[in-house]
């Protein structure tokens, strides 16, 4: 991979990012850059993305900020990640580009792995994993926490569709793999917060995505608030875990 470009949207997330720059920094393979797209944070995250060194630029809900990131970007390649991603493992972009490349892959996600305690997350994350896998030939699936691209592909489709409220991230990966070369890497997996389960029930978002999906399928891309998504997690306590 020549040269790649990390963009994160973000809004209140000093909880958060300094786990995800930190592994972002103890990566063996370096990024050209950190992007992180602010959508008017009003606690810390600002000032803890610069003391990592990322260029900090204005933002806005996901889609926004990925693509105002993207335009700022200089890389051949983008990945965009969310702030409660940990990218644990110290050779996942190192291995990520060689399988981009080994593959002819223009953009790819990976398989998800819950950072929690909890059975029926790692239960559920499983299921969400194999699901994504069976079902790309019709429907193609990459949450937005982890997608990686090349700048050319994202240009050429306009980037995210910018009037679309939820579920953004796999409009946008389906259009990509109608133009471009589709894969899920199998060099590892991500490690993603459960906060957004813990905090509006499990039960509740196993709920919100199956019937999202099923607007997906039938009526096409969400345009309306009626799931409620809401962005940014400053005010919210959470669970760390480990």
């Amino acid at each position: 991979m020549p040269s790649l470009s990390i963009v994160i949207p973000v809004k209140n997330e000093e909880r958060y990012l300094p786990r995800l720059l930190s592994s972002i920094r103890a990566q063996s393979v370096q990024p050209q850059e950190v992007i992180v797209a602010d959508a008017g944070s009003v606690d810390s995250t600002v000032q803890i993305a610069k003391q990592f060194g990322a260029r900090v630029t204005q933002g806005g809900v996901p889609g926004i900020g990925r693509n105002i990131g993207a335009r700022k970007a200089g890389g051949e390649w983008l990945l965009f990640l969310d702030a409660d991603v940990d990218l644990r493992d110290p050779h996942l972009l190192g291995n990520a580009s060689q399988e981009v490349e080994e593959h002819g892959y223009d953009v790819a996600t990976a398989d998800v792995h819950p950072i929690s305690g909890n059975r029926y997350d790692h239960f559920s994350h499983k299921v969400y994993n194999r699901f994504a896998r069976l079902s790309a030939r019709r429907q193609v699936h990459a949450p937005g926490f982890f997608i990686l691209v090349k700048r050319g592909l994202h240009n050429a489709i306009g980037g995210f569709d910018e009037s679309i409220v939820f579920c953004e991230d796999h409009e946008y990966a389906h259009r990509a793999s109608q133009s471009g070369h589709f894969g899920f890497l199998d060099c590892g997996h991500v490690h993603i917060s459960t906060r957004r389960q813990r905090r509006d029930g499990r039960t509740n978002m196993a709920l919100k995505f199956l019937l999202a999906e099923a607007h997906l399928r039938t009526l096409g891309p969400i345009r309306h608030n009626k799931f409620k998504y809401t962005f940014g997690h400053g005010d919210h306590k959470e669970e760390m875990y480990g």
